[in-house]
């Protein structure tokens, strides 16, 4: 019996052993002519720590020195897209014109508006009915007088009466 746990010992011994021989992942390492090309690039493009405590690039440090990453433009297809679009909406220069106006801003007449959201149903009710209460609604032939104007006894009073039952109900929820 012990004959046999040593021997299981052994090959378990054996076989940790081994273990980092096979470790390797099969990816070899980087040759020395690659390492000197990528130390060179980052020399060129400032993409190396400074030699001072301030944990920057040297193209962080100074950056007019080193040249900067291109910037993706747009598409030929992206730029034909958005020219037409702006044709469309008339959001375009006015050729001959005085400043930045646009196409739309000398002829609104001729491009599409913005959609405005309009009020709910509810918020229009709600409208009416405040008009109503305060005699805001405008009236006569001319358009430029308001109930409150024309009978502003009956308006006051209304308010009055309105005010006092607000009273009376904030008084009644303190009680409470």
């Amino acid at each position: 019996m012990n004959r046999t746990y040593a021997s299981i010992s052994a090959i378990a011994l054996a076989a940790l052993m081994a273990t980092p021989a096979f470790a390797d992942n099969g990816t070899p390492g980087k040759t020395r002519a690659q390492v000197r090309a990528e130390l060179a690039e980052a020399i060129r493009t400032g993409d190396i720590q400074a030699n001072d405590d301030s944990n920057l690039k040297l193209n962080e440090q100074r950056p007019d020195l080193y040249p900067q990453a291109a910037v993706a433009g747009k598409s030929r297809a992206e730029v034909r897209a958005e020219l037409t679009e702006a044709v469309r909406t008339g959001d375009i220069v006015a050729a001959g014109s005085e400043g930045n106006e646009t196409l739309k801003e000398q002829r609104p007449d001729l491009y599409p508006q913005v959609a405005m959201a309009g009020k709910s149903r509810a918020e229009v009710r709600a409208e009416l009915a405040e008009a109503v209460r305060t005699g805001d609604i405008v009236v006569g032939s001319e358009g430029n007088e308001t109930l409150s104007q024309r009978f502003p006894g009956f308006y006051a009073q209304k308010e009055a009466a309105r005010m006092h039952e607000l009273q009376a109900e904030s008084t009644q929820a303190t009680r409470m």
